[in-house]
């Protein structure tokens, strides 16, 4: 049986990853903590198992950015590439965008969109969350 594999890095190429399998709940997130980590209004993650992810050139920079999350990112050009949390160990999240071909997953929802900037607009059709999934569409 194949297993699709993705392959991403950094925007300097210094830090380049492998992940394979099934990706799940591939989302936008809206929340306070990935906009400030991002710089960007909105970040779209995908969910992998996480021993499926390997680094295959230079290695994470990685900080705690609450008690149980910790992202990773390119210690050179500060490209945010990963999010763990300690509630979903077996799990990692990775920047949608960083793949080399960032066409291959698309994010199917919205999440946080409580924590929504207020001049941006979401009118794509897909689900929204108020917070994480758990909370339920709006």
């Amino acid at each position: 049986m194949d297993e699709t594999c993705y392959l991403g890095g950094c925007l300097c190429g210094g830090v380049r990853y492998r992940v394979s399998g099934t990706v799940s709940n591939p989302c936008f997130c809206h929340c306070a903590s990935c906009r400030r980590a991002s710089g960007a209004p909105m970040v779209a993650w995908g969910t992998f198992v996480r021993e499926n992810f390997r680094l295959t050139r230079g290695s994470l920079t990685e900080y705690r950015s609450s008690a149980a999350v910790t992202r990773g990112l390119c210690a050179a050009c500060g490209t945010s590439l990963t999010y763990r949390n300690d509630a979903r160990a077996a799990e990692i999240d990775v920047t949608l965008a960083t793949l080399d071909d960032p066409t291959l997953l698309a994010p199917q929802m919205h999440l946080w969109v409580g924590d929504k900037l207020p001049w941006m607009s979401i009118d794509d059709g897909r689900p929204q969350f108020t917070a994480g999934i758990s909370a339920g569409p709006l």
